[in-house]
């Protein structure tokens, strides 16, 4: 491509940007090391099977066992029933009080909202097994603090072995998830909720929109992008839960299964666990089914809420 400047032909050409490619090798080759790779031999791996100690192409019988047979589709769909009642709870209760609290400590008028805001998000920084054996430790019946706390303010009628029961205890179990985890919405609103122009609160007030009229009339339609981020993340976090089920309650998952979520049932399949042998066809396709679940709903949520939420952006 030529031009002319004062009679002068100059040759102008877009520079081959060679250096950008030089930068994102390195992370493009770790991130297909720990990521690519072995998404692509899982999925793989889902298709063979071990026949005679050879491993066989066998198509989608791994699949049909899975879901036709009796045993394995009965702990599939148990575990993937107890999953969504693990994220219904995390939509229900941890992002709308995280939010809640975001709102609040935005208040300018607050005093002492760093100390509030360190305090409530303290507890993701915490290590599963940490929050796993801490909450043990409190609930437990018999040397547990929670049925003395609650004779303090005459409340011990509403203790019981909560953990231990198959009514209570995946109840128990998100709730404690949501205690570790509420401070990541609070922090993920309260950046959105400071990201929003003086000028539009200033122009709110001028109109007499104050307090908590103008976070429900002003603020949240501003904030709905986060809050679909977030409910994304919960998602994804969600449907790969594995840890504090696994410390609190055991790879088994109880009593009698009623914890067991998608993440425990593929460790138990994948590794095996006491009578239960290890088998790394079948596990390989519950990381698969797993993916695809998570892949559904990522892809709903982009394509769909995603695109109607773009209007609330700046």
């Amino acid at each position: 491509m030529n031009d002319k400047i004062d009679g002068t032909v100059i040759d102008v050409r877009k520079a081959t940007r060679w250096h950008i490619g030089v930068f994102l090798l390195p992370a493009f080759l770790v991130y297909s090391a720990v990521m690519i790779l072995p998404l692509a031999e899982t999925l793989r791996q889902s298709f063979y099977n071990d026949v005679d100690g050879v491993l066989t192409f066998v198509g989608l019988a791994n699949y049909k066992v899975l879901f036709g047979d009796a045993r394995w589709s009965h702990d599939l769909w148990n575990a993937f029933r107890n999953n969504l009642v693990f994220f219904a709870i995390h939509m229900c209760v941890q992002n709308p009080i995280g939010i809640a609290l975001a709102a609040l400590l935005s208040t300018r008028k607050l005093r002492f909202a760093a100390l509030y805001r360190t305090a409530i998000f303290l507890p993701a920084l915490l290590s599963f097994v940490i929050v796993g054996f801490i909450w043990k430790l409190i609930l437990s019946p018999i040397w547990g603090v929670a049925p003395y706390l609650l004779d303090l303010v005459e409340l011990k009628w509403i203790f019981a072995p909560w953990l231990g029961r198959t009514d209570s205890a995946l109840v128990t179990l998100s709730l404690i998830s949501v205690w570790q985890w509420i401070g990541v919405p609070m922090m993920l609103i309260y950046a959105a909720l400071l990201s929003i122009p003086d000028e539009v609160i200033e122009a709110a007030e001028c109109d007499g929109i104050t307090g908590w009229s103008q976070f429900w009339k002003i603020k949240l339609p501003l904030v709905l992008p986060a809050i679909g981020i977030i409910s994304v993340l919960t998602f994804v976090g969600n449907f790969n839960a594995f840890d504090l089920i696994y410390t609190a309650q055991g790879a088994l998952a109880g009593p009698d299964g009623s914890t067991d979520i998608l993440g425990t049932f593929l460790y138990r399949t994948f590794f095996g666990y006491q009578l239960q042998l290890g088998d790394r066809s079948m596990g390989a396709t519950v990381a698969t089914v797993m993916f695809l679940i998570i892949l559904a709903g990522v892809s709903l949520y982009l394509f769909t809420i995603q695109r109607r939420l773009r209007r609330y952006q700046f």
